[in-house]
Formats: structure tokens, sequence, C-alpha cells
């Protein structure tokens, strides 16, 4: 036990922690940025069985954040270097990667037998279904974002309200790394933020991070938080969000890709299902329709 002796001897932690994080099961949602902050700690501490589930191929661009990846990965899966990369670190671990896209349809799979999901996709539409899919199993929820130089990382579900409940609503503008950049030290700041949420998850730390935000500013070099353990769900999940695959036929789809629709006229009761590419204006055109009365709607993010 020399590897884990400076944990062990934590107030509270012990060998019983220890057993707690080699018996672990946790799902990773994104091997980029945040994944490269967040995995290595977990890892090293031992926590036991690691799933890895990103679409995404290693680019020269990804280099100045996502430190996992070398010159040498360029064009390889993500996932699956990653996967390579931690195996090396800590034998204690069983590391699994999936390349694929986490779909909604199937996701309920992959959460099986986890005892904590970590969101480490940075794309909204995969947070709040990885925060609906959490809320009805009761599985906690450790969620980050990041763009430019700030983010925040949050404990959701797992008995504490969800990111509905502390975002409602997307705000009115909405970047990504690739149109308003980032810096690869906050990204790793969040990730190790995210990483000592989830041990403190799993190893059932008081106060508990579940219900607790950390936002992180450092173009104004700020550190805040608060606790959010009173926020109370919407009533209703809108938009659900959805995989292509869950599109019934007697749904009304609207495909925005090639531009925005003018109107919108479903029948009584029907289920509108918006598309688009990355999901956020298929978001804002299905809060539109449900601000008018019309609730029943649903948004895919079908991707480039």
């Amino acid at each position: 036990m020399s590897r884990y002796a400076r944990q062990i001897c934590l107030p509270g932690f012990g060998d019983a922690g220890q057993a707690r994080l080699a018996a672990a099961r946790v799902l990773v949602v994104g091997a980029g940025g945040l994944g490269a902050g967040v995995l290595p700690p977990l890892v090293a501490a031992g926590v036991g069985h690691l799933r890895l589930v990103d679409p995404d191929v290693v680019e020269e661009s990804n280099l100045h954040r996502q430190t996992l990846f070398r010159m040498s990965d360029l064009g390889r899966p993500k996932a699956e270097v990653a996967a390579e990369a931690l195996a090396g670190l800590n034998p204690d671990c069983t590391i699994s990667a999936l390349v694929a896209r986490l779909d909604p349809a199937t996701a309920g799979a992959e959460l099986e037998g986890a005892d904590l999901v970590l969101d480490a996709a940075d794309s909204f539409a995969t947070s709040y279904a990885l925060s609906d899919l959490c809320r009805a199993t009761g599985t906690p929820l450790i969620s980050a974002s990041v763009l430019e130089r700030q983010g925040y990382v949050g404990g959701f579900c797992g008995g504490a309200p969800s990111l509905r409940a502390v975002f409602p609503d997307l705000p009115g503008r909405m970047g990504d790394c690739a149109t308003n950049g980032v810096m690869g030290p906050v990204v790793a700041t969040l990730g190790a933020l995210q990483a000592q949420m989830a041990l403190a998850v799993l190893l059932g730390q008081q106060p508990s991070p579940l219900g607790q935000m950390l936002t992180l500013d450092l173009a104004n070099w700020r550190l805040g938080g608060f606790r959010f353990d009173g926020a109370e769900e919407p009533e209703i999940a809108t938009p659900e969000i959805v995989s292509p695959g869950q599109i019934r036929p007697e749904d009304l789809v609207v495909d925005l890709r090639a531009g925005d629709v003018a109107e919108v006229l479903p029948a009584p009761g029907q289920r509108v299902v918006f598309l688009c590419v990355s999901g956020l204006r298929a978001w804002r055109a299905a809060r539109a329709l449900a601000a008018r009365g019309h609730p029943q709607v649903a948004i895919v993010g079908v991707g480039g």
C-alpha cells in the first residue's frame, strides 16, 4: 500500500477509504481537456474502474490543453489513447474506452452500475442528457464547463438538485473553444477540481460536494462558489434531449440545419423535435415554442 500511503493517512480516509475507491465504478464522458485534468488524479488515487466515452480523434489544436496526448497520437481516437496512457500510470485500475458520442438512447446502459458520472464533454446537450439520466437513476454527477479563461464545476443529482434546477435555460450567447478560444491552465484547474469533487463523493466525505458550485474567472482573478441544495426542479424537463433513433413516426420534425423555420404548427399533444448540428439553435426554438404553450418539445444535435 506504499502507493497510497500519503492519502490513506488523511483523517477519515484509511484502508476503508482506499477499498471504497478500489471498488468504485466511474463513467467519464469526454477525454479531452477536462478529461486530461480529471482522469490522471482519479487513476493515481486508485479508483478501480473507469469507463471513458469520447467520439473524437486527437488533433494538433488539442495539444495545448489536452495533455494526455502527444504528436504521435494525431488522428487516433482520444478515448483509446487516454486509456493507454492511464493504464501505464496505475496497474490497479481497469480502464475501458468507447469511441462514440454519448447517445441518449443508449446512455442508460453505459450508466448502469456506475457509482458516479463525470461530465467532461463540455457540451451543453450532453450535460443535460446526463443530468436527466442521473436524476432518474439517483446517480451523482460532477459536471464541468470551461470557455476562454473561466468556467465552473458542480455536483448534481444523487440526492442534490439537477443541472436543470440550477440552469433551467441557456444564456443568450454561447461560444465554443474553436471560436472563442480557451486557456490550458484554466481547463486543467477545473479538471483538478472536478477530480477532487469526484473523490469526495466516492469516499462519502462531508460536507458533500453534491449541491455545491465552484466558479473560476481567471480573466479577473476571481474564485467563487455557492450551495444550491434548495434549487427547485422544473415541473417539466423542457426540452427533452433525444437521439435520432428516438424520433417517433407521430412526431413533428423541424430541421433547422438549412435555416430557421418561420412558424411551427403542431397538433395538440404532438411532440415537436427540433434538429440542428450542435443542438443550440434547436434548444432555443424548442424553448420559444414551449413558452407559447406547447411544452411537448425535444431537440437533437446531429453533429458535424
